[in-house]
């Protein structure tokens, strides 16, 4: 860790720090509250990922659907109009819309094959994402002034490290960069996700071994062909399974690389100076 006592964390003129956890709770209320102090640079990976990864993935997938319309198709082909995608730090629909929901096309779902090729481009493109907070933290500072940073992470960091791995190239360069912090939900915030993603189920990124699991178990207990799979019931069948294959994995990356907030204490930052305090008493509690 870059931060290893309280006096260190709140002694220290550049300040930065890593959130990671579920998506909901808490990491971008904080980068946010951090931002609007003026001298934090809130870095979005997703909002990295959506411009500068997947922007040309996601603009042609859009022209696409335009192209089988004649009148769009026209004047497309005449290039009169310009079609892109309108990604912002609080509307990152275009992401999740791209990468979809597997199974039937008439529900609106994506062929298995096609899904896993999108899943494999967020893959690489989180990667690289995260892999650019470094050079972030030099932008930040060296064209911006802002002495302190804050990387705002999606949920899906954890698929692509290995947190029993020591030596894993994604968590040594973040650690190495940020403070690592985990924000650990309760039982009652995952019976709360769950409810929330049950309502408006939102398209995810999987492991592939796992979406393959998973992929394979529904098909089997719901004794359907691939192309007849509801996408909407599928994704609800899968995400608790998601809760429970992800936490395990980012109390590893925290047990070895970082701290552990629970989401309370995070919930109730509203200043910079009560982040800090919350990030000094885990630095205390962690000894």
């Amino acid at each position: 860790m870059i931060y290893y006592t309280a006096s260190e964390w709140l002694n220290a003129p550049r300040k930065r720090v890593l959130l990671f956890g579920m998506s909901g709770l808490g990491k971008t209320h904080v980068s946010n509250v951090l931002r609007a102090q003026g001298d934090w640079f809130h870095y979005s990976v997703d909002y990295r990922i959506g411009t500068r990864y997947m922007g040309e993935f996601i603009a042609d997938n859009a022209k696409r659907e335009a192209m089988k319309v004649p009148f769009l198709r026209d004047l497309l082909m005449s290039d009169s109009i310009y079609i892109g995608s309108n990604i912002t730090f609080n509307n990152l629909t275009p992401v999740s819309t791209y990468l979809g929901k597997p199974g039937n096309p008439a529900q609106g779902g994506t062929p298995i094959a096609e899904y896993r090729r999108r899943q494999d481009q967020f893959r690489r493109a989180e990667i690289n994402a995260l892999m650019d907070t470094g050079y972030f933290i030099d932008r930040a500072e060296g064209l911006y002034g802002y002495p302190h940073f804050v990387c705002d992470t999606g949920g899906s960091i954890c698929e692509w490290v290995d947190p029993d791995n020591p030596d894993d190239p994604i968590m040594a360069e973040l650690s190495a960069q940020t403070l690592m912090v985990w924000i650990e939900g309760s039982d009652a915030h995952t019976a709360e996700l769950v409810r929330r993603f049950d309502r408006a189920p939102k398209p995810m990124a999987y492991q592939p071994e796992f979406l393959t699991q998973c992929w394979a178990d529904y098909l089997a207990e719901q004794g359907c062909a691939e192309d007849a799979v509801d996408p909407d019931a599928f994704i609800r069948w899968t995400y608790a399974r998601a809760l429970a294959h992800r936490q395990p994995r980012y109390r590893a990356m925290a047990d070895r690389w970082g701290l552990t907030v629970c989401a309370e204490k995070m919930g109730a930052v509203q200043t910079a100076a009560d982040f800090e305090k919350v990030i000094a008493d885990a630095l205390e509690m962690r000894g």
